[in-house]
């Protein structure tokens, strides 16, 4: 009888235990889960406040920030000051006035030799750049290039062994997925934000008029003054972007933040560290978005694609048959949905580069093959902004107010300085070229065609942005 109990008690046991592992096993567990009882305590709801449901972006995080810099940039410029009765008498003009500006910004380590990538505007007209890593140590840099039109510059530290950020692929991020913005807004070094992409392909208005290609993504991770030049990554650590401008009424952030595409980024860095200057390819044509009155007079079923405006005469897009009403929906298959896309592809091609456009015309869709053509910003080319190449730089006749100004009859004004024999020579922004070889010149292609006759090298007499008489020279 006892033995007969015994039997049925470890059966009862051994049949719950089993009853409880078979529920445990088909509902998985709700870790950290919370319960919210009704007033009349009749009713409950369970709310799951698993981990899994959360993004961790520790490794992230830790993985990219030691890659990420410290830039600081100092910029020194002379001035004179307003001249005294012994300077008017004696003619000395007033005396000159060093002034020292000193920014900062952010900067990605992208290879273990020390090359950095960051913004155009935040080493913009320095003198000198220094970086300092997440350990304090600090390097002079020096300039490798920069490319203006997508605000990418490069710079060098002499170093080895330093902590990169692997790029990753900014075509596969998704709308709604998070990424992480590191830099030093404020000064406050090393800091992490997290946000999520917003848009793609975005475009910030502007009316400086300069050349720029624009394809940001678009974040509301939290970036500052301070932050340009700094790593977007992803939640695996890859590089996505470079943090570059915030649109705000105030300066600060305001729920908007924009980032360079890493993959435009490899593209600027590869072209200035191989030949250190950007080669970019030109279609050669003028956009605007398809709207619902285009759709309607082209009989077209969409609004996708943008609208050819214009055509530039003896443009690779001329070339390859490319029309005025054209609506351009397709780069080597890859859908266009607006010009900062279009800029955003043809980008990444070469001068010399075969794709095959895709437009609709007549209602029919239409397959064009387009080789590529290059900017050609050799000495004496015209420049998007009417100015003309010139070593580097871009040089353009002297304005009226200058003159006014100077005291002076005509004139060559130097409105730029990039990387070149002009920079090499310590040549600022605003220098006025009067003659070169001792032949006076008054426009661009005055200067330009002295120098073609030149065998051996360039001597140039003009005046600083302040009136004072200076020279210089170099060779070609």
């Amino acid at each position: 009888m006892k033995k007969g109990i015994l039997i049925a008690v470890i059966a009862a046991v051994a049949g719950g235990l089993s009853a409880w592992i078979v529920v445990k096993a088909a509902a998985p567990e709700q870790a950290g889960q919370q319960v919210a009882m009704s007033m009349d305590g009749g009713q409950y709801r369970t709310v799951n406040l698993s981990l899994d449901d959360y993004p961790d972006f520790t490794y992230a995080a830790e993985s990219a920030v030691d890659a990420v810099v410290y830039v600081k940039v100092v910029s020194r410029e002379t001035t004179r000051q307003v001249p005294d009765i012994f300077d008017f008498f004696f003619g000395y003009g007033g005396t000159p006035q060093q002034r020292e500006r000193v920014g900062s910004g952010s900067g990605v380590i992208i290879r273990q030799d020390g090359y950095i990538v960051t913004n155009n505007h935040v080493i913009e007209g320095a003198t000198e750049i220094e970086v300092t890593l997440t350990n304090n140590k600090t390097f002079k840099a020096e300039l490798i290039g920069t490319d203006p039109a997508t605000d990418v510059a490069l710079i060098k530290v002499d170093a080895q062994g330093l902590p990169t950020v692997p790029f990753g692929d900014s075509d596969k991020l998704r709308l709604g997925e998070w990424v992480l913005a590191i830099g030093s807004p404020y000064n406050l070094r090393s800091t992490v934000t997290a946000g999520i992409v917003s848009a793609k392909g975005r475009s910030i208005p502007d009316d400086s008029r300069e050349f720029k290609i624009e394809s940001f993504i678009q974040t509301d991770a939290a970036v500052n003054p301070g932050n340009s030049g700094g790593a977007l990554v992803d939640k695996a650590g890859n590089l996505v972007g470079i943090n570059t401008a915030i649109v705000s009424q105030t300066g600060a952030y305001a729920g908007y933040s924009f980032a360079v595409p890493v993959n435009i980024v490899k593209k600027i860095v590869d072209d200035l560290i191989d030949f250190g200057s950007v080669r970019r390819a030109v279609l050669g044509v003028s956009m605007q978005p398809v709207t619902q009155e285009i759709a309607d007079d082209l009989k077209l079923s969409s609004l996708n694609g943008v609208y050819i405006v214009e055509v530039s005469p003896g443009s690779a897009a001329e070339k390859a048959g490319v029309k005025e009403k054209d609506v351009l929906i397709a780069i080597d298959s890859m859908k266009v949905t607006n010009a900062s896309s279009v800029q955003e592809m043809v980008n990444r091609f070469y001068p010399g580069d075969k794709a095959v456009l895709t437009v609709i015309r007549d209602g029919r869709e239409k397959d064009l093959e387009v080789v590529f053509k290059g900017t050609a910003e050799e000495n004496g080319t015209v420049t998007e902004d009417g100015s003309v190449a010139f070593y580097g730089s871009r040089i353009r006749e002297v304005s009226k107010e200058t003159k006014e100004r100077l005291d002076i009859k005509s004139g060559v004004e130097i409105v730029s300085v990039g990387p070149g024999k002009i920079m090499d020579a310590g040549v600022t922004e605003g220098f006025v070229i009067l003659y070169v070889n001792d032949q006076p010149v008054s426009k661009p292609q005055d200067v330009i065609n002295i120098i073609k006759k030149s065998k051996r090298a360039v001597f140039i007499e003009g005046l600083t942005s302040y009136g004072k008489v200076s020279y210089f020279g170099f060779g070609i």
